[in-house]
């Protein structure tokens, strides 16, 4: 029989929004494990964060406002209600209180931030290495914490399920295969950045939490909504070693001009280079394609000075920041994901997700900048504290078999090309309605072909190409079933136009 573990609550995911539901389960008196795939902080969204954390400061309404706008109207006013109200207590019990941040500070105390599509300066920030800042600290915390175990370089292959109840997840770790079992599971695996071959997450966002969500029976919505994140710096011109450039440069002063040397960003949009990071992708990625390249232009102000990570990180690139930073369009965040409530719990019962691979309504079509890290917190928290204190009963695993030999050489390296292929031709930036057909098509087949050696083989890379191959045709499902240009969402034709004199 194989050997099985259990805990109150199981986490997968060790992104701010993992680690602030272990607070929450833990501050109820669970014992709480973390299951995470990360071998460092690196390998969490959250260590790349880089702009900051927005708080509501003595304006939430004006916060609620830009929120909404942000999101093309498609915004869930009930959950932005929940993020906007508790923004700024989340903040400093956490991040103040309890981990002692020591966020950027000028004579007259915090320095808040401004960025794209923000009417004022709200945003909490370290340099524009904000992430790392919060997340070593919070690991640490919590890992000296007696009642949390943290495990990395484990990863949740499966859920198990009956009769619409989560009982715990399936947990591989050095080849190993064991089902932990918990009173509540919750899902904070990240994002879907491995879908793509541009991209600001870490190597292992392949959408693990909403593939097995969805395959266990859980709601998830808006799928279609992937934001591309307009900025990423492209070392030598390629796509090689990008890295993100964060939205606080132009927030800055920093201006985008094209291959021509013009300035553009005014004829797209009257917030220029702070409009919604949908319309900057989407006006980058028309000027990258007029005039050959787009540049960030650091010259009004004094970079190294205020963005001394990013100069440096410039430097060891061979970029030349002064003659501007080559940038391109990237994934960079999804919308969408499992469907959840306002303490992150799912359609399935005893299963919670939050972070990037929950839905709650908040960013709608398009996500505000320095959001996500505070969506994270409030959710994590709240998911916790409900989550704690269910019973942990096991059922009988399911039999993830091992009778096959190995995957062939380059399997999974040959289908995640294929993969990421579709996914940047046809649901980037701009998508054809009449090309998502064929997507799905493809998509479908890729999947039915993973799915054929998940049945008799069961490895982490494997398991990984099946989440992905699932999230991506959610992806294109979605997008196929919204015939509306809104947000991150952008069907050809709709294209933005200059604007008119």
């Amino acid at each position: 029989m194989t050997m099985s573990e259990t805990s109150d609550v199981l986490v997968v995911g060790s992104g701010i929004a993992g680690l602030a539901a272990a607070l929450g389960a833990v501050r109820e008196g669970s014992d709480v494990t973390v299951a995470t795939k990360a071998t460092r902080p690196e390998g969490a969204s959250s260590w790349w964060a880089q702009g900051g954390i927005a708080v509501s400061r003595d304006h939430p309404e004006q916060f609620k406002q830009d929120i909404v706008a942000a999101s093309d109207g498609t915004a869930d006013p009930e959950a932005v209600d929940v993020l906007v109200e508790n923004a700024n207590d989340a903040v400093e019990d956490v991040l103040l209180d309890t981990l002692a941040i020591d966020f950027d500070a000028d004579g007259d105390g915090l320095d808040f931030a401004r960025e794209a599509a923000h009417s004022e300066d709200r945003i909490l920030h370290v340099d524009a290495a904000t992430g790392k800042h919060i997340h070593v600290p919070f690991l640490n915390y919590l890992d000296a914490h007696d009642g949390v175990e943290i495990r990395d370089d484990t990863a949740a292959l499966e859920l198990v399920r009956h009769e619409g109840r989560v009982h715990g997840a399936m947990l591989e770790s050095d080849g190993e295969v064991r089902p932990h079992y918990a009173g509540s599971v919750v899902l904070a695996t990240g994002g879907i950045g491995e879908l793509y071959p541009r991209t600001t997450n870490p190597d292992m966002a392949t959408g693990d939490g909403i593939a097995m969500a969805a395959l266990a029976g859980a709601d998830v919505a808006d799928m279609e909504y992937v934001q591309f994140h307009p900025t990423v710096a492209l070392p030598d011109g390629s796509d090689g070693g990008v890295f993100l450039v964060s939205e606080a440069v132009r927030g800055e002063g920093g201006l985008l001009r094209n291959g021509d040397g013009e300035r553009f960003m005014p004829e797209y949009h009257d917030d220029a280079e702070l409009a919604p990071r949908d319309v900057v992708a989407r006006a980058v990625a028309a000027e990258r394609e007029a005039t050959g390249e787009v540049l960030l232009d650091v010259s009004p102000l004094d970079f190294a000075a205020a963005f001394p990570g990013l100069a440096e990180r410039c430097e060891e690139h061979g970029i030349d920041y002064e003659r501007g930073i080559p940038v391109a369009p990237a994934e960079h965040f999804l919308c969408g994901g499992v469907a959840v409530d306002d303490r992150g719990r799912t359609t399935l019962n005893r299963l919670y997700a939050v972070g990037e691979c929950s839905r709650t309504g908040v960013h709608g079509a398009n996500r505000l900048a320095s959001t996500s890290l505070l969506e994270g917190l409030v959710w994590g928290l709240r998911a916790g504290e409900d989550a704690a204190g269910r019973s942990v009963e096991p059922i009988e695993a399911p039999d993830l078999l091992e009778r096959d030999p190995d995957l062939p050489d380059r399997f999974a390296a040959d289908k995640m090309h294929r993969l990421r292929r579709v996914m940047d031709e046809q649901l980037g930036v701009e998508r054809d309605p009449d090309e998502l057909g064929t997507a799905m098509a493809l998509l479908r087949r890729l999947k039915g072909e993973v799915d054929a050696y998940v049945r008799t083989r069961t490895s982490r890379s494997l398991y990984e190409l099946r989440h992905a191959s699932v999230t991506a045709l959610l992806v294109a499902r979605h997008a196929s079933e919204n015939g509306e240009s809104v947000g991150t969402h952008n069907l050809v034709g709709s294209a933005p136009e200059p604007a008119a004199d």
